[in-house]
């Protein structure tokens, strides 16, 4: 016998020992009440246990439930505005489940005086994250991560833009140094357009623009850790809703300048000598046997190199944040960026896709009206561009690089504030750190039970 419909009663399981069916009491020789008298459908039942009441219906006068009262019975109680707002009828499955109460217990009803209005209706769910500065104190969505980017590059513009400008100004300056003084960018285009142009100089040529653009990658790559660096302080307090000056985060960030060029450094190494690996058989063939076909094979090789290249950067994108809020080391914080990403790799390196995308956008719709005017006065014309011969002088790349420094200016900090935005969140998600960023900023009684004070 159980108490509940679908709920065994306590003790009364059969797997306590007792058999189903077995529930009543027993007379002096050990088996069922042989004396009970049948119920309606002609099945033996079972003797009053010790759960249930000592007065009992009389024998064979059992009934079906319905929800008119018995003579003498004070009609039931209206339901109240409860769970739901209707109750179940009166007599609702065996026992008596009704409005009077939660069944055969007769506990009050779900509808009771002062009970609340439905599912919902009378708790508007939590309280809303407290917001001292640019995001939300809770676990962030991506919309969450870009708006807080962009509040934080309103905010503090005048810092944001002092820093984002020196450091686009000064790695500008070596692209144009190195491409005008250092790699010869124009012969190589000849060389790569001409159909006639031999194996081996088609090697050279190829050489060359891959040196050049390593180089400018190397220079964009430092440029922005270094930016995500100064920052990461402006970040950090405009998610604590505080202001800051250049000269608080130049301060904040100088002691780790030099353990952040050795993080870097290092990432570089890694991640490039993982691809040159991959690229190493198809050098080794194009010295000793057929140039071209070692020229494919390293490109081959190279591009295949990159996927474990891009999943240890992702992996350790969230180090250089790490090392200038924590004032970590190098191999430490490259410890605490692959603890904070381990099982959240897909979604960091869609969001960081993302910022790169959106960067790459707005880079584009900024440099393509310099590349023109570009085109126009420094570069030999649009067909020159056109047929990849263009006049790459000093006023080309004096040019364009004006067109690149302002883009650079606004997507820095795009790139970066997602990157901080990033570890805080993953931070908040692993070890709650919104607690301490609330008390930080002075929130009174978050993440406590405590009512606020002065309430």
């Amino acid at each position: 016998m159980t108490d509940t419909p679908g709920w065994a009663s306590p003790g009364s399981a059969p797997s306590d020992g007792q058999e189903t069916g077995t529930s009543g009491p027993a007379d002096a020789a050990g088996r069922p009440d042989a004396a009970a008298p049948a119920g309606p459908s002609g099945e033996q039942p079972q003797g009053p246990g010790v759960k249930w009441s000592k007065e009992q219906p009389p024998p064979g006068q059992w009934s079906a439930p319905t929800g008119a009262p018995t003579p003498g019975q004070a009609p039931p109680p209206p339901a109240g505005p409860g769970w739901g707002g209707q109750q179940p009828p009166a007599g609702y499955g065996p026992g008596g489940h009704g409005p009077g109460g939660y069944g055969p217990y007769g506990g009050p009803a779900y509808g009771g005086p002062g009970g609340y209005g439905g599912w919902g209706a009378g708790w508007g769910g939590p309280p809303p994250a407290a917001k001292p500065g640019v995001i939300p104190l809770r676990p962030l969505g991506v919309g969450e991560i870009l708006d807080g980017t962009v509040s934080t590059m309103r905010t503090h513009w005048r810092t944001v833009l002092g820093i984002t400008l020196a450091v686009a100004v000064f790695a500008q300056i070596i692209v144009i140094l190195l491409q005008r003084l250092v790699i010869d960018s124009t012969t190589s285009n000849q060389v790569l357009s001409d159909p006639n142009a031999t194996p081996g100089e088609l090697g050279r040529a190829m050489g060359d623009v891959m040196l050049s653009s390593g180089a400018v990658l190397v220079v964009s790559l430092i440029a922005t850790v270094i930016a995500t660096a100064l920052l990461t302080t402006v970040t950090s307090r405009a998610v604590l809703g505080k202001p800051v000056t250049t000269a608080e985060a130049w301060r904040d960030a100088r002691p780790q300048v030099l353990k952040l060029f050795g993080l870097v450094l290092l990432l570089l190494f890694i991640c490039l000598g993982v691809i040159a690996v991959g690229a190493l058989p198809g050098i080794v063939v194009a010295v000793t046997a057929s140039s071209l076909g070692g020229i494919a094979l390293a490109v081959l090789g190279g591009l295949v190199a990159c996927v474990p290249a891009l999943w240890l950067a992702i992996r350790f994108s969230l180090a250089s944040p790490a090392l200038m809020l924590e004032k970590q080391g190098i191999v430490k914080s490259m410890s605490r960026s692959a603890k904070l990403i381990r099982g959240s790799w897909w979604r960091v390196f869609g969001i960081q896709l993302l910022a790169v995308i959106i960067a790459f956008l707005v880079s584009a719709v900024i440099a393509i009206p310099f590349l023109a005017l570009a085109m126009a006065f420094g570069g030999g014309g649009m067909s020159a561009f056109l047929s990849g011969t263009p006049n790459i002088g000093w006023a080309y790349l004096i040019i364009t690089g004006i067109g690149s420094v302002i883009g650079s200016t606004v997507t820095f900090p795009i790139t970066a504030g997602v990157t901080v935005l990033l570890y805080v969140d993953q931070r908040i998600r692993r070890e709650a750190l919104d607690l301490d960023l609330a008390r930080a900023a002075g929130v009174q009684g978050y993440g406590s039970d405590a009512p606020p004070s002065g309430s």
